[in-house]
């Protein structure tokens, strides 16, 4: 992949989870629901899009998982949800984005996976 490519689609990622931060946001803050209830609300309709997606496209691992998998995603959607209503946004986009790129790295690192040039 190119290296331009790549720029661009690294872009793109980040400004769709910035978008996604500001209507996550705004949905709890202007709107009745609470933060529990909204994040279920949106991994039960992730999980059934999802669901989907993978039994059209992969008919091979359609319903195969990892309940470890989808507790780390409950924890850092959970996370997300209480934290848009109770921090800046700056402060939560700066714990909460460094708290995953840490697990994600240290996973990684206890796997035997070492970090490199590219």
């Amino acid at each position: 992949m190119s290296t331009v490519r790549l720029s661009i689609l690294t872009l793109l990622t980040m400004i769709a989870f910035a978008g996604n931060s500001l209507l996550c946001r705004i949905a709890l803050k202007h709107t009745a629901i609470d933060a529990a209830s909204f994040t279920s609300i949106r991994l039960v309709s992730g999980a059934l899009v999802l669901w989907a997606i993978a039994s059209v496209v992969r008919r091979d691992r359609a319903g195969k998982g990892n309940w470890m998998s989808a507790f780390a995603l409950f924890a850092y959607a959970a996370g997300f949800s209480f934290a848009y209503i109770s921090l800046p946004a700056a402060t939560g986009a700066l714990l909460l984005f460094g708290a995953v790129q840490a697990t994600m790295i240290g996973r990684g690192l206890v796997a035997g996976e070492r970090l490199g040039k590219q």
